[in-house]
């Protein structure tokens, strides 16, 4: 009876290793290096800022505009909602952060100044972390065009100066 962990023939025990076998933290960072984490998680905390701003009361400051009780907590859970939907759902992550980005402003006038505007700060950056977020595939074609781009660059400056002499 073989132990599940003796080599198996000529197979090199790196390629045996599953996905499971790696370390959590190493695995942790390959999922989160696929997906606009960073700014999925500011959206929700920017969520969850404005709810606790909007049933907090500093002094007799309580500010909120509107129908009270409903943007007070609609705007804030629909920011965490649009952060772990930036998230789970890398595909979808413009839209994602242009509804965050909208709500976020929004918020200035539905949520207590936005959360007395830490809220609606970090719905805005959140919001342009998603944006501009980009898979690992296209982060490496964009390199390799910047790097083809300079080529061509350096290759005309030097025909250029060529010329001139």
């Amino acid at each position: 009876m073989k132990r599940q962990d003796e080599t198996r023939g000529n197979e090199p025990e790196r390629t045996r290793k599953s996905a499971a076998a790696r370390p959590k933290s190493r695995r942790f960072r390959v999922w989160r290096q696929e997906r606009p984490f960073v700014g999925g998680v500011l959206i929700a905390i920017a969520g969850v800022e404005m709810f606790f701003s909007g049933q907090l009361d500093i002094g007799h400051l309580h500010v909120q505009l509107g129908i009270e009780g409903l943007q007070a907590t609609v705007i804030p859970v629909m920011l965490v909602l649009l952060g772990v939907l930036a998230i789970v759902m890398p595909a979808h992550h413009i839209f994602y952060g242009v509804i965050a980005l909208a709500v976020g402003i929004y918020a200035i006038i539905g949520v207590n100044l936005g959360g007395f505007l830490i809220g609606t700060i970090l719905a805005c950056i959140g919001g342009v972390l998603v944006v501009a977020w980009m898979t690992p595939d296209a982060r490496a074609r964009a390199k390799e065009r910047a790097q083809r781009l300079s080529e061509d660059d350096v290759q005309n400056a030097e025909s250029a100066s060529g010329e001139s002499a």
